[in-house]
């Protein structure tokens, strides 16, 4: 069952009651935690792959998972997969439900910790890059931009927050990038044979888009783009999804669309467009 979203408690957008807030109580809602392991394998990938460069801009970077959920698993994922391309990098896991540190507890070493807050982030230092899986989802709408801002202000001037969505076992996924300025992009990853037209993401986006996916909206235009090129490369089928797909991703291209060339992550299923090609904030020209 889907939990209904929810709003901020005791939101506010006025920095001195959010500041009062912060010093009582972490800045959040305890979410269902739903967690399975690998989940997160795509937008991990990307982490260090593509943005591995923003672990490099700093001597002990700190990666932050944000809402870890039920199970620590993603955490540990989140700390082999970057001590692979960083190892002085620390790994901090933030829960606001303080039964789900305890249990983490155990499994902490000296590039691995857990602690108890929310979007505050609890942790000495700026952090390099934070990631907030399946959390926003579980939010109201209106409080999304909100949390954005309490986040970014706690990023290293390289730093990046990916805000993200996916489905239990981690085949569709897609994720915003912001940094200190704001959104800068969207990416979708999916996996192929996991999806008859790209546009099935579509229940996957993250919150700031999942309510804009209607006929006047550019998340609406670009999925339907998409859509568009995937079907008119279906004779490329018989050479496989991946020649399919990365015919589409260049089709978006030469049409126009923002969308960073990079064939080596087109063949893994992944595509990333700039945040004002899709902004619902921004009308439709």
């Amino acid at each position: 069952m889907v939990q209904r979203a929810q709003r901020v408690r005791a939101s506010s957008a006025d920095p001195a009651a959010r500041a009062v807030r912060q010093r009582n109580k972490p800045f959040g809602n305890i979410t269902r935690g739903t967690t399975n392991p690998n989940r997160l394998r795509r937008v991990d990938r990307w982490l260090a792959g593509p943005q591995a460069w923003r672990l490099r801009t700093e001597d002990s970077p700190l990666v932050v998972d944000l809402g870890y959920g039920g199970s620590p698993a993603t955490a540990v994922e989140l700390y082999s997969r970057i001590n692979a391309v960083c190892p002085s990098a620390h790994v901090t896991g933030i829960e606001i439900e303080p039964e789900r540190v305890r249990i983490a507890k155990p499994l902490e070493h000296g590039g691995l910790d857990f602690r108890v807050g929310g979007f505050e982030i609890p942790a000495p230092g700026l952090a390099t890059m934070v990631r907030a899986f399946n959390v926003l989802r579980q939010y109201d709408e209106a409080d999304v931009r909100l949390i954005w801002d309490t986040v970014c202000a706690r990023l290293s001037p390289h730093g990046i927050f990916v805000d993200g969505t996916c489905d239990e076992i981690g085949r569709r996924s897609t994720w915003v990038a912001l940094d200190r300025t704001g959104p800068l992009s969207l990416t979708i990853s999916l996996r192929f044979g996991a999806f008859e037209l790209p546009s099935d993401v579509a229940e996957r986006l993250p919150k700031a888009l999942i309510h804009h996916n209607v006929p006047g909206e550019k998340i609406h235009d670009f999925l339907q783009a998409l859509d568009k090129h995937w079907q008119a490369g279906a004779p490329l089928a018989s050479f496989g999804n991946r020649q399919r797909w990365m015919n589409m991703c260049q089709k978006m291209h030469d049409d126009g669309w923002p969308v960073v060339r990079a064939p080596s992550r087109w063949r893994l299923g992944e595509l990333t467009v700039a945040w004002s090609a899709v902004d619902p904030s921004a009308a439709v020209a």
